[in-house]
């Protein structure tokens, strides 16, 4: 099991840039790995150590330890897991669906271990499905560059700008202010709190969302008295806010595709498996999704203010808590900059082209002006091109963006993504997800009332052992099949089974926003399993009502798709 380590700083008045407020370092340290060297910062540091340092270290001594380790174990499991597949397992259709169930079993043997960094994981199918007769190098590359990478690319970009010129910081200040109360009302600010890391998390990748908003969460809470000199009634309201923080983080990613990977490798599956259907666009999500957050949010509010705020927490919080002290946090920021207002500026152009591309059948949008060529992805990465444009208006020459600034950008996410994408036209196109319907006809009969909660909940608890993305990997592509078999719209199962995959509410290594929360020291495994098992409950009952009504509706599944 991965050890998950995460050192951040907590200074909330000193830099500007959210990364230095907290530095999220997720180390998967088998045993056998090795602590870095102690000068890699240096760069005037020997690139090789001396033969008197080698002969020093008992590390440079290959001992039957250091080959027999569980990293070196998991390493080899995954090629081992292909190879008996490859020669045991006999599928009814063609050898290439054989040979794409192993691969499937090498990719998430190392994703699920992670004895090889997932991102280099992610690659793997470049090399697997030319070598073993999937597709060739061309085709599966193609599937790490397309519109959907282009969307996840330019928000990622226009993200890091919000870092930059902490426009973040700002909108939590102003609107923590707005829901303090006076008297002091705990529940409405954690209600100010979760509303805005939620509202953030829509237009950024949650796990960036959680980062940036931790720092003002615990800035505000840096007012009250130290853990061990806290009342009960501080000390659960402490805990209120980180975890408001992390779920709220989560159920605002569900409401827009940028939110998170799993709504994009949703997407994306979509179109490969079903390339006449219409695409998912963004305003159709947002639709479904954000009525869904909303309902979940509400839940996930309710929770906290019945498990952590008591009624006497407002009197002992007022003694710490007041507008006086965030409107003097808010002073230091200064006026706005002409080079925030433009970040706002490009950030509220990007919202309405992705809302108004495709907005109804008879109301076409702006995307029937490029007869549907353009999607979502021209519009992010237009929008990011901009910054790189406009002036900063602070130093000559000087744009809202530089190269330099995105040196930070996640290719960890995007190669994921790809690999994802990969995979789904992998099983397609192999053969494999025609044996997958076959051995699923005893499905047939069963209703649909009956299995979209199973498989909401089956995913929701995949998901607290293994990435969300790769939940989503996994479980999307057999739904599909499932929903063959079953005569039903594939999206009536791949939704439930994607927005289950971001249920991830029980355990710290569920997902990183889950470790960002954990490592403030306010919370523990038990806060966060009494808290995310009904959240998680209310998540799947509203998802079961919503799917077949709303859902219904919004993805017009009474219309076939081949």
């Amino acid at each position: 099991m991965m050890r998950l380590r995460v050192m951040y700083n907590l200074h909330f008045r000193t830099t500007p840039s959210i990364f230095s407020h907290i530095v999220l370092h997720v180390h998967c340290k088998m045993n056998g790995d090795h602590e870095a060297h102690p000068n890699s910062g240096d760069i005037k540091a020997p690139l090789l150590p001396s033969h008197r340092q080698i002969q020093r270290s008992p590390s440079s001594h290959f001992t039957l330890k250091t080959i027999f380790t569980p990293n070196n174990f998991y390493i080899f499991l995954g090629p081992l897991l292909c190879a008996v597949i490859c020669v045991c397992v006999k599928l009814d259709g063609q050898a290439t669906s054989r040979n794409m169930l192993g691969i499937l079993a090498w990719v998430f043997a190392w994703w699920l271990t992670e004895a090889v960094p997932m991102p280099i994981t992610s690659m793997a199918p470049l090399f697997l499905f030319p070598l073993f007769g999937i597709s060739s190098a061309d085709a599966v590359a193609h599937s790490y560059m397309d519109d959907v990478i282009a969307l996840v690319l330019g928000s990622f970009i226009l993200a890091l700008a919000v870092e930059h010129y902490n426009i973040h910081r700002r909108l939590a200040l102003n609107i923590t202010i707005l829901f303090c109360g006076e008297p002091m009302n705990p529940p409405l600010l954690l209600l100010g709190i979760c509303g805005t890391t939620a509202f953030v998390s829509m237009w950024m990748h949650n796990v960036a969302a959680a980062v940036m908003m931790m720092p003002v969460a615990t800035g505000i809470l840096q007012n009250l008295p130290e853990v061990h000199l806290q009342s009960t009634l501080v000390r659960k309201y402490c805990k209120a806010v980180v975890l408001g923080v992390i779920y709220s983080a989560a159920v605002g990613g569900m409401s827009t595709l940028t939110g998170t990977g799993v709504n994009l490798i949703l997407v994306g599956m979509w179109k490969t498996y079903f390339p006449e259907a219409n695409p998912i666009s963004f305003s159709t999500w947002f639709c479904f999704g954000f009525p869904l957050a909303l309902v979940i949010f509400v839940a996930l509010w309710a929770i906290l203010c019945l498990f952590y705020c008591s009624r006497g927490s407002g009197p002992a919080l007022s003694e710490y808590l007041d507008k006086a002290n965030l409107k003097r946090e808010l002073d230091m920021l200064g006026p706005m900059a002409f080079a925030e207002k433009m970040v706002l500026a490009v950030f509220g152009m990007l919202i309405a082209l992705w809302m108004t591309r495709s907005i109804t059948d008879d109301i076409p949008g702006w995307g029937a002006l490029f007869n549907d060529r353009a999607g979502d992805g021209t519009a992010s990465v237009v929008m990011a091109t901009l910054l790189f444009i406009i002036p900063s208006m602070k130093q000559k020459g000087e744009k809202l963006m530089d190269w330099n600034k995105c040196k930070k950008l996640p290719w960890n996410i995007i190669l994921l993504l790809g690999a994802g994408f990969a995979i789904a036209d992998g099983v397609r196109t192999s053969g494999l997800a025609d044996d997958l319907s076959k051995a699923l006809d005893f499905l047939e009969a069963a209703p649909y009332l009956a299995i979209a909660p199973i498989v909401c909940l089956i995913s929701a608890i995949i998901t607290e052992f293994t990435s969300n993305n790769a939940t989503t990997t996994l479980v999307v592509p057999l739904l599909i099949q499932i929903a063959k078999t079953m005569h039903v719209h594939p999206l009536l199962l791949m939704v439930p089974g994607a927005i289950g995959a971001q249920f991830a509410f029980l355990l710290p290594t569920g997902t990183p926003s889950n470790i960002v929360g954990f490592t403030t020291g306010h919370i523990e495994i038990q806060d966060m399993i009494k808290t995310g098992l009904p959240l998680k409950i209310a998540g799947i009952a509203a998802l079961a009502f919503l799917m077949p009504t709303l859902g219904a509706y919004v993805f017009g599944t009474d219309v076939d798709v081949q």
